[in-house]
């Protein structure tokens, strides 16, 4: 920024000139010291007494008070100072297209689809942007590569705290390489999953790391560029990271059998999504290996939330139904039901154990800390994103389905069965 422009925004800042009108006018003197091509005229009309207003021309910035005084552009040290002058800027695809000898259409077929543009005229156009500064160097990097260098993260709801060490995953491999992300949160929506879709095939993102079950439709030629993390698809073209969910949840449901539990409540995330249907199936083996009748009055279906795992246990309760341990088929439903059965007068562990799954970050800060199924979630972000850069770097690759391993974590929200439960 020049001194110039400096002393104009100080000005401004002098005669306490309400925020907005700083901002136009500070705009107007950085572009006026940058180019002297005319920009427009802005003026402030009916002003209070001690505010002014601004005229950008080609001659020059001049500020006038209210009074009709005028305050010429100092120096530093208070002399009259001239604008160095400054080569134009480019400014629209109409004039890059005119120095390149190329029709705009081609132009912005250049900026956003190259593989459309024969490669000498793509170079041609390349000269002509970088020579003139009119885009950022990312952008010219991007004719050259014709990446974006963004991938859409899209997950089903931002609240969910799980998601958060998957994120960081994600974005950590990606910083590493030069990408960066963008997150989108669909709440289950088609709609939404849609509209990020759309922009892999504007080539507005290089692709998709989707954390749904679903692979949103992307009208394009050739492999879609999509991984798949968390949850898992059966589309076998799709690269996708996530655990055993049937043997995770049979490894909770075995440990609560370990310590004498027998009547075992289960409460159920949505059906529609698989891992929750491989949980289930879980808890359901689990259970006929123990030789243990499941009780259909014990399982209830949750939404993954607090307030579902709440509503769970008043379910249970109010049909009399009697239970000495809850497994949950996430860590919020976990806590919820902890919390609904305090508020009944029951004990945990003494009365009913709780075994969560996730292992987000607040499970060891309940009261008692929640024993959980650990998932490596950084883990899974990690090799989501690791995926989707072998995919870009080569479309040919194999698609990979990788199991990472879980963990029990044993906290303080479990013990072995009370006698007379």
């Amino acid at each position: 920024m020049s001194q110039s422009a400096l002393n104009v925004a100080m000005y401004v800042t002098d005669v306490q000139m309400p925020m907005q009108r700083f901002h136009v006018i500070h705009y107007i003197a950085l572009h006026k010291y940058r180019s002297d091509r005319p920009l427009w005229t802005f003026r402030s009309r009916a002003l209070p007494t001690g505010i002014v207003h601004a005229t950008a021309t080609i001659k020059g910035l001049k500020l006038v008070s209210a009074d009709g005084s005028k305050r010429k552009r100092q120096g530093a040290k208070g002399e009259r100072t001239n604008a160095a002058p400054q080569p134009a800027r480019v400014r629209t695809v109409k004039e890059i297209a005119a120095i390149a000898k190329v029709s705009v259409a081609t132009v912005s077929r250049a900026l956003q689809r190259p593989e459309l543009v024969s490669e000498a005229t793509r170079q041609r156009i390349h000269e002509v942007v970088k020579r003139l500064g009119y885009t950022p160097n990312a952008l010219a990097r991007n004719l050259r590569t014709a990446r974006t260098r963004l991938i859409v993260a899209l997950l089903p709801d931002i609240t969910n705290p799980f998601f958060s060490e998957v994120i960081r995953g994600i974005e950590q491999v990606a910083h590493e390489n030069g990408y960066s992300v963008l997150l989108g949160e669909t709440q289950s929506s088609l709609v939404r999953e849609q509209a990020y879709a759309d922009m892999v095939a504007a080539r507005q993102a290089d692709g998709i790391i989707t954390m749904s079950h679903r692979v949103p439709a992307i009208p394009i030629d050739g492999r879609l560029p999509v991984v798949n993390a968390c949850e898992y698809v059966k589309d076998s073209k799709i690269s996708s990271v996530y655990i055993d969910n049937v043997a995770a949840a049979g490894f909770a449901v075995d440990y609560l059998v370990t310590l004498g539990h027998r009547d075992i409540a289960f409460i159920a995330g949505p059906s529609s999504s698989p891992i929750c249907v491989d949980r289930e199936q879980g808890y359901r083996l689990a259970l006929q290996r123990a030789k243990i009748s499941a009780n259909p009055t014990l399982t209830a279906i949750g939404d993954f939330s607090i307030e579902a795992g709440e509503r769970a246990i008043e379910l249970f309760l109010a049909q009399g139904q009697s239970f000495s341990a809850v497994f949950c088929s996430n860590d919020e439903m976990a806590i919820g039901a902890m919390r609904a059965l305090i508020s009944h007068g029951l004990r945990v562990p003494e009365d009913v154990s709780v075994v969560g799954f996730d292992d987000i970050r607040f499970a060891r800060y309940t009261s008692p800390p929640l024993t959980t199924i650990a998932q490596p979630k950084n883990a899974l972000g990690r090799e989501a994103m690791t995926m989707m850069i072998e995919l870009l770097n080569d479309p040919a690759v194999p698609p990979r389905k990788r199991v990472l391993s879980a963990d029990l974590v044993v906290r303080g929200s479990t013990a072995p069965r009370a006698a007379g439960r």
